[in-house]
């Protein structure tokens, strides 16, 4: 590897959907090691709807500067070590960014064990089911949601990396579960991963249609609601909800490129049925995650989870491939094989 590499730069800051011109791809000449240092030849890194807020302002942690790399979970290869925490060879898993290579501390990353990996969990679930995705869709049901068997979960995006990974824990935990996702292609996704019914919103042309598919597809009333979307499909949800509901925010796709967002129409539920909403920030559960990943990867096992990536080759595309999940290309976790 050498120590000339590329990375993608912030080079301006989108005011709506990103467009290519808002990402740079640069040069950079990775510095010699310090102490405690590493230098990591990235294998692979996630492009994530979740970063599009901080490209314009502050959001879950504070804005991306113009100029910066675009950060996002990575799998990578140490190449040269000044820790006694990693050897030259050792595969791990950190904040590595949009970039062919990284210098850093030691600290943030995690050595995968090679054990823990087989034909069933690959090493890209380090970075997607038992990565940040699914331990959303893990700590959010489990810890937000409360689920109590034979309740009746909904989950939006059900064909992406969350809403799927969420489905399919409830459906462990004894749940009915409907998903909602859009078109023929990614609605036959869902039904094969064994979810008790689900809802194609683009077959829906109005609001009112939308809240007619969901009480069809629940009629006893939705318990948990895990929203992904927000907007029209988080108030089509809440006109649903039985009392002591509970919603999960984890995602609001439909809002992030939105200069004035939707918000939320149906306040009133929240009083007549007593519901609960709360959002959750994924890395507050931090001390938690080994326990969780370890929990997945025994579902995986059993075949009671099924998960789907969607990976492209050379960082060149990592920009359209960023862009591409606000109009849903994508089909599961999109990742870079850089």
């Amino acid at each position: 590897m050498n120590r000339t590499i590329k990375r993608w730069t912030l080079s301006q800051r989108p005011d709506a959907t990103p467009t290519t011109d808002c990402f740079e791809l640069v040069d950079f000449e990775l510095p010699p090691l310090e102490a405690n240092q590493v230098r990591i030849k990235t294998h692979y890194f996630s492009v994530d709807p979740g970063m599009r807020g901080r490209l314009s302002g502050d959001s879950y942690a504070a804005a991306l500067p113009l100029g910066a790399v675009i950060e996002s979970a990575g799998i990578g290869e140490i190449i040269e070590t000044s820790s006694e925490r990693f050897v030259v060879g050792d595969m791990v898993m950190g904040g590595l960014g949009w970039s062919q290579g990284v210098v850093q501390i030691d600290r943030g990353l995690q050595k995968l064990d090679p054990a823990l990996f087989d034909d069933k969990v690959r090493i890209t679930a380090s970075i997607g089911v038992m990565g940040v995705p699914g331990l959303t869709a893990w700590f959010g049901l489990q810890d937000l949601g409360r689920p109590k068997q034979g309740e009746t979960l909904l989950v939006s995006s059900a064909a992406g990396p969350v809403g799927a990974t969420a489905g399919q824990i409830g459906k462990s935990l004894g749940l009915k579960v409907v998903g909602i996702a859009g078109g023929t292609e990614k609605c036959a996704y869902v039904d094969s991963l064994g979810f008790d019914a689900v809802i194609d919103y683009k077959a829906q042309k109005t609001q009112s249609q939308l809240i007619q598919a969901i009480q069809g597809a629940c009629p006893d009333g939705v318990d948990i609601y895990f929203d992904n979307v927000g907007a029209d499909m988080l108030d089509a949800a809440i006109s649903a909800m039985r009392p002591h509901g509970r919603i999960v925010v984890s995602g609001q796709i439909a809002e992030y490129n939105r200069p004035d967002p939707h918000g939320i129409r149906n306040v009133t539920n929240f009083i007549t049925h007593r519901l609960n909403m709360a959002g959750l920030v994924v890395y507050d559960y931090a001390k938690q995650f080994p326990e969780a990943q370890a929990a997945i990867a025994g579902l995986i096992r059993r075949d009671q989870l099924i998960y789907s990536e969607d990976i492209s080759n050379g960082i060149d595309g990592a920009p359209e491939a960023f862009i591409g999940l606000f109009s849903g290309q994508n089909h599961g976790r999109r990742l870079i094989r850089v």
